[in-house]
């Protein structure tokens, strides 16, 4: 587990640099297939940096709502002593800031209980780079925005959507590594061959001390599902099914979008029941945000495949490839 990059100079979150160079190489990417077959360069160029606009505030909106921290970010700005204070190792009780800042548990000590906490910021929902996002939320924002701006623009949509069929998975792959890098995103306890115990302070190492599964003095986690690299394979997979499909050919416009969609839906329902993480529980804990989120999603997809047309716009002519 790597959470930051260390330039000298400046530090970078790993989770947000690397979502961010996974977009940028997608969208770039997608520019450059869109010029091959004609497509309007410059509103592909538009819509990706309008996208990525959209995805950081749609799924940050999510995430806030829907995964069980909206009354943390209320308390960190009206009075974080609200905040569950956090001890160091072997239940050992701090006695200045230093300690809890190099130990990863907050900025303050607080004397009083000798716990870690956090000072008050009412700006910290506003700081994307802290990390904290669903991708759901921000494909729901996507969607709409984009079809509304190709509309104004007079692209064809379906045409731009069946890029993004395949570049937004390609932004994922480096999306879930960062997750990985941050530690975020974990998985249930496993003895399986995959299994990943992450360091002293990470999420999961947290986790399991909160369920009194180790002890504060224990240097890492348990071994757990590496779910971020689960995601990351599947995205690769979801790309090159994808990108292969759009130099091949499709069967109708809008076609790879929803074979993207219908994919990530089906891995998402599955690999939400190995992850741990803080994701928002709905339906009395049985399903999670994203599952709610995917069954509609799959629906479609698998109404539109079945169809082959991107409802509701009528039926569109073959595609034969370039």
């Amino acid at each position: 587990m790597n959470p930051s990059f260390d330039l000298g100079f400046t530090t970078l979150p790993a989770y947000f640099t690397l979502l961010m160079v996974g977009m940028t190489a997608g969208i770039l990417l997608a520019h450059r297939e869109g010029l091959r077959r004609g497509m309007n360069g410059n509103a592909i160029l538009d819509l990706g940096l309008l996208m990525m606009a959209c995805g950081l505030i749609g799924s940050r909106v999510l995430h806030v709502i829907a995964d069980g921290h909206f009354w943390d970010y209320v308390h960190l700005c009206t009075d974080p002593a609200q905040l569950k204070g956090l001890a160091l190792s072997a239940g050992r009780t701090c006695t200045a800031d230093a300690q809890c800042l190099s130990a990863g548990l907050g900025d303050l000590c607080d004397t009083a209980t000798g716990l870690c906490r956090q000072q008050r910021d009412c700006l910290r929902v506003f700081k994307i780079w802290y990390g904290g996002y669903v991708f759901y939320g921000g494909l729901l924002l996507c969607v709409p925005v984009g079809l509304w701006f190709l509309k104004r623009r007079q692209v064809e949509m379906w045409d731009v959507a069946d890029l993004a069929g395949w570049a937004v998975p390609f932004g994922l792959i480096l999306g879930r590594l960062g997750c990985f890098l941050a530690g975020c995103c974990f998985g249930g306890v496993t003895e399986g061959p995959t299994g990943i115990a992450f360091p002293r302070f990470s999420p999961a190492w947290h986790r399991h001390v909160t369920d009194h599964l180790i002890d504060r003095s224990a240097h890492a986690s348990l071994h757990v599902h590496p779910t971020q690299l689960y995601e990351a394979i599947a995205a690769a997979l979801i790309f090159a099914l994808g990108y292969w499909r759009y130099r091949k050919g499709r069967h109708f416009r809008g076609e790879l979008f929803f074979q993207f969609l219908a994919l990530y839906a089906i891995f998402r329902i599955l690999v939400e029941f190995i992850r741990d993480d803080d994701r928002g529980q709905w339906l009395w804990g049985l399903a999670t945000t994203s599952q709610l989120v995917s069954l509609p999603a799959l629906a479609w997809a698998a109404y539109a495949i079945w169809r082959r047309r991107a409802w509701p716009w009528p039926p569109q002519p073959t595609d034969s490839g370039v």
